[in-house]
């Protein structure tokens, strides 16, 4: 049947007007999540412990060395300069689309639909790797009570459960982030000081920020590879609709979002450097990078602090995915009320106030390609984390600078008003000028990220333009008031 794509009424909550078919519900649940609740799912979704306890040690080896956990400074330092456009433009563009909103505002629909649907692969496929790894982690430890099954047995399994919980309204699903966010900060933050009591292996030293050692190795893939550890912190605009105050709580949110990670990163990788000694946790990490955290925290805590790290590495993969599907369904639904998806996408549980059909087709999306990934027979780690990280990773940088020049042109043709030239021209720049730098050592190591696979590369590469002339071409065919067929 045919269901009425809602207008630009619907977007701002106004019921149907009489003799009007009915509509479903497109309202999310105004006015629930503070500060926060929404820095909660942002730092969560970057998977702190993740991140240290896995791609710090690869960041050392393919990187840089003893100098990597600076770059984790530097794209802090870059991506508080590009929030500050981010932040501008969230008070003059009040729809929930985040970055394609932005684009859509400063240019035309279609271009706003093709960044729509580029930043729809980014988060996809970096959940699917995040998932394809919460598999493999979570069969190898039940093997150890001697039931071996196969990863996507688990992987479809925490698929179900996190649709389940993204069904349902998003304050379950914030109090489940905070919980395992809890516990990832407390037995990192246990190791730092452990190391510093203890003095780390030969005293404690600033080693990792000498220019001479964050030139060592290679610093642009460190920094490529540091990138990624903070993708979906752009994601607190996504939330506008349900944030409390939205006008303050989204700055705050995103500024303390981007602190809290580049700090906790940093001063987690010196900690690491330090337990180790600048000298040898480059041979450390390239001996046992999988252990390397573990076994610090076993040297520097105890024995059962090893035993908690293990544990809290799934929670911090799924509080990840949790906290991504809760972004991407928000995408659709706002990509649906455009008339760029099936209309059914943007309706909310009357009960839930959640977007539930959203949460559905994200659902039965990572279902099919974990099927489909175990049909072709592709390692889940080697091949799945690594290739769709590494697209994550290239297209979130893209987005990025697409936003910028969204920002700039945008602030070309509208007034200023109480904002001044440094949030409107100044910033966005010098952010162009970092993210393009990011983006060419990306482009250019791009095959490394992929583990040198040439053609896969370049599939992956590819797939960035497919998706946005896919959305480009689809909004291009429709219009936002037309119907869409379900």
């Amino acid at each position: 049947m045919a269901i009425l794509t809602p207008d630009k009424s619907s977007r701002a909550g106004v019921g149907a007007s009489v003799g009007m078919p009915t509509r479903p519900n497109t309202t999310l649940n105004a006015g629930t999540l503070g500060v926060g609740s929404i820095v909660f799912m942002v730092i969560a979704a970057a998977a702190p412990l993740t991140v240290i306890g896995g791609g710090l040690p690869i960041g050392m080896v393919s990187g840089n060395g003893a100098g990597y956990p600076a770059m984790y400074a530097v794209c802090a330092a870059i991506l508080l300069v590009f929030s500050v456009g981010l932040t501008t433009m969230s008070r003059r563009i009040r729809e929930p689309g985040a970055f394609f909103s932005y684009v859509e505002a400063a240019t035309d629909r279609r271009l706003g639909m093709g960044t729509a649907y580029l930043a729809l692969l980014t988060y996809t496929a970096i959940q699917f790797s995040v998932y394809a790894f919460l598999g493999v982690q979570l069969a190898n430890v039940v093997a150890l009570t001697g039931l071996e099954l196969p990863w996507w047995v688990f992987t479809l399994a925490m698929v179900a459960v996190v649709g389940l919980l993204g069904y349902r309204d998003i304050e379950l699903s914030s109090k489940a982030l905070g919980v395992a966010l809890v516990g990832e900060i407390a037995i990192t933050l246990a190791i730092v000081v452990g190391v510093v009591i203890k003095g780390g292996a030969h005293g404690l030293d600033m080693a990792s920020f000498e220019p001479s050692t964050i030139a060592s190795g290679t610093p642009g893939v460190g920094l490529m590879l540091a990138m990624a550890g903070f993708i979906g912190f752009e994601s607190t605009t996504v939330f506008r609709s349900e944030a409390k105050d939205p006008e303050r709580t989204i700055p705050r949110a995103t500024y303390a979002a981007i602190l809290i990670i580049g700090v906790f990163y940093t001063l987690a990788g010196w900690a690491i450097v330090e337990a180790w000694g600048a000298d040898n946790v480059l041979a450390a990490a390239e001996a046992d990078p999988e252990g390397m955290v573990i076994a610090t925290a076993v040297n520097y805590v105890g024995p059962w602090a090893g035993v908690v790290v293990q544990v809290l590495l799934l929670t911090s993969l799924f509080a990840c995915v949790l906290s991504f599907h809760n972004v991407i369904t928000r995408y659709q639904h706002a990509v649906a009320i455009r008339g760029c998806l099936p209309a059914a996408v943007a309706s909310i549980h009357e009960r839930h106030q959640s977007p539930h059909i959203s949460s559905i087709v994200q659902t039965a999306t990572v279902a099919i390609l974990t099927l489909a990934s175990v049909a072709i027979g592709l390692d889940p780690v080697m091949q799945l984390f690594t290739w769709f990280s590494g697209l994550a990773t290239f297209t979130i940088v893209v987005l990025m600078l697409i936003v910028d020049v969204a920002i700039l042109v945008y602030f070309r043709t509208h007034p200023a008003g109480k904002d001044n030239a440094f949030k409107r021209i100044y910033a966005p720049i010098l952010s162009l000028v970092g993210l393009g730098i990011a983006c060419f050592f990306i482009v250019t190591n791009l095959v490394s990220l992929v583990g040198g696979n040439v053609s896969v590369a370049w599939a992956l590469g590819l797939s960035a333009p497919v998706s946005f002339l896919v959305g480009w071409a689809f909004a291009h065919a429709t219009t936002e008031k037309e119907p869409v067929l379900v």
